[in-house]
């Protein structure tokens, strides 16, 4: 009786130390917090874009396709003016298609690039109160035509981005399918405000990997 007394009491304390120790192990298993994201598109419907425009849709459907559903997006073409053409859900496959297809053919030999990114960080501000994380990913050549006030100005978009900074602290930029050394140019004038973990460039050969990376630029 004693020693089957001694058996159970073993049992009992092995059973205990083994619980004690998978709480504490629990207890420092850091489990990371899920951040639904606001991702604007910006996509670049100008005529001297439009031979590339097919891919860089597959493109954008092959990113909103592993994005969550929680997640929400919004797509500005840009040509001569930038406007919104599609906001909602990253799984509306078709809804994105027929907005894609519809308003970004036929295209302007003008772009309008940086009244396209003001008003895409007007956005992730007005997204960012309602409680999701924001992306920013500009798709297109990049380049530089037409009304002057309506491009990108190198010299103060990364102030202005620093200064959105503080707002949204958080906030990733991908920039794809311009040629390398207009993405080297990006990334000297951002990186140095966003980082390496924040700033994503992408150039046509090298897109196979750049979703991964930039689901792991949002937190993900």
């Amino acid at each position: 009786m004693d020693k089957r007394l001694i058996t159970v009491g073993l049992v009992i304390l092995g059973v205990a130390i083994l619980i004690k120790t998978a709480v504490v192990l629990l207890s420092h298993v850091k489990i990371d917090e899920f951040h639904k994201t606001a991702i604007t598109f910006i996509v670049d419907s100008s005529a001297s874009n439009q031979q590339k425009l097919p891919k860089q849709i597959r493109y954008i459907k092959s990113l909103c396709s592993i994005l969550d559903p929680e997640d929400a997006i919004k797509i500005i073409k840009t040509d001569k003016s930038a406007y919104l053409i599609y906001e909602g859900s990253p799984g509306d496959g078709v809804a994105i298609s027929n907005a894609l297809k519809k308003y970004t053919q036929n295209g302007t030999d003008e772009n309008s690039y940086g009244e396209a990114i003001k008003k895409a960080v007007n956005y992730s501000l007005t997204m960012k109160k309602n409680g999701y994380n924001t992306a920013i990913v500009v798709v297109g050549g990049l380049e530089s035509k037409g009304e002057a006030s309506k491009q990108i100005n190198w010299e103060t978009l990364p102030k202005n981005i620093e200064k959105t900074k503080e707002f949204l602290p958080e906030v990733a930029m991908m920039f794809v399918f311009a040629n390398p050394e207009k993405l080297d140019y990006v990334k000297t004038k951002l990186n140095p405000i966003l980082g390496e973990n924040k700033l994503i460039t992408v150039n046509e050969v090298n897109l196979e990997k750049s979703n991964a990376r930039f689901i792991k630029a949002i937190g993900r």
